[in-house]
């Protein structure tokens, strides 16, 4: 009896000593713990993963929607890129969509074109500078002139050029100092002729845009120069590629009367009783006439005197 105690004693010692030895071997080893993890991370039915930029979004992934190539304007300015960073990144978010950047300059700027290389976006990089004339002072008010025409007609162009009728598609002109909800996107993506929706933050008014009775435009709600053919901002309106081919003369007028921009190009296209109210009938505000602050860099001025000033090639 003793002797089979003294066994068991043993083999228990023996098998207790080698655990031992190899719990102490394990210390500080790498532990594959990927499949733990992956199982907590749907604990709650959500995935949680990392974004990786992969290069610009095929567009053939989404080719059962028609695309929307958003059309913006730009030019040199110290927030330029903080604004067309900001854009970029709520483009992102939307499917099936050709950015159309199109600069106020004599050439393409590299800061602007690596922003877009590294955009992630399906993207074409433009540029045509504003005749002398047609520009603003800095001394002027912003609604002096109108601004951005010579960029929106070059990507108009562009779309003659390089699109057919057959293709699928809707044009928005977003400016880059503006706010979008991607639910704006959703809304245009299906337009046939011309939709329109309410803008918020412009004319002087909490929001601006058409009036809808039984699903049609009766008129417009706007403060300022109700006269105007279409009392519509830039951002309130979105138009099928396929209209805007069959008109390869439809341009903004840069003579425009102030405030009559918008009119100049829509009047070329269709009629008020034409236009497709979207947003539940234009009583959603999901885009929103924002400006952002001009910088005060009176500091960078003084240092610049000193010999003091920033360094140049860190792009802001």
């Amino acid at each position: 009896m003793r002797l089979k105690l003294r066994n068991i004693f043993l083999v228990y010692f023996v098998v207790s000593s080698v655990g031992l030895m190899y719990a102490l071997l394990q210390i500080g080893q790498p532990c594959d713990c990927s499949q733990h993890l992956r199982s907590g991370s749907n604990a709650h039915g959500r995935s949680r993963h990392s974004f990786v930029p992969k290069g610009p979004r095929d567009l053939s992934e989404d080719d059962q929607l028609p695309v929307i190539y958003v059309v913006t304007p730009t030019y040199a300015r110290p927030h330029q890129l903080a604004e067309l960073t900001r854009l970029s990144q709520t483009l992102l978010l939307v499917p099936s969509l050709h950015w159309i950047l199109v600069e106020d300059s004599a050439e393409r700027s590299k800061a602007v074109a690596d922003l877009l290389a590294q955009s992630g976006l399906h993207y074409t990089h433009l540029n045509v500078q504003t005749p002398p004339v047609m520009k603003l002072k800095d001394s002027d008010p912003n609604w002096l002139k109108p601004r951005g025409v010579e960029q929106r007609n070059e990507a108009l162009r562009w779309l003659q050029l390089n699109r057919s009728p057959k293709d699928s598609g809707v044009v928005y002109f977003a400016d880059d100092d503006n706010t979008y909800s991607i639910r704006i996107f959703q809304e245009m993506r299906y337009t046939q002729k011309v939709s329109v929706w309410l803008v918020g933050l412009v004319g002087g008014l909490r929001y601006e845009g058409p009036l809808v009775e039984k699903g049609r435009v009766v008129g417009f709600h706007t403060a300022w120069k109700p006269h105007r053919p279409f009392p519509i901002d830039m951002a309130g309106f979105a138009v099928s590629l396929s209209l805007l081919l069959s008109h390869p003369g439809a341009r903004f007028d840069p003579n425009a009367e102030r405030g009559f921009l918008e009119s100049s190009l829509l009047g070329q296209l269709v009629s008020v009783g034409e236009l497709e109210p979207r947003a539940d009938n234009c009583t959603k505000v999901w885009v929103w006439h924002t400006r952002t602050e001009k910088p005060k860099l009176k500091q960078e001025e003084v240092l610049e005197k000193q010999g003091r000033g920033s360094d140049l090639n860190v792009q802001v």
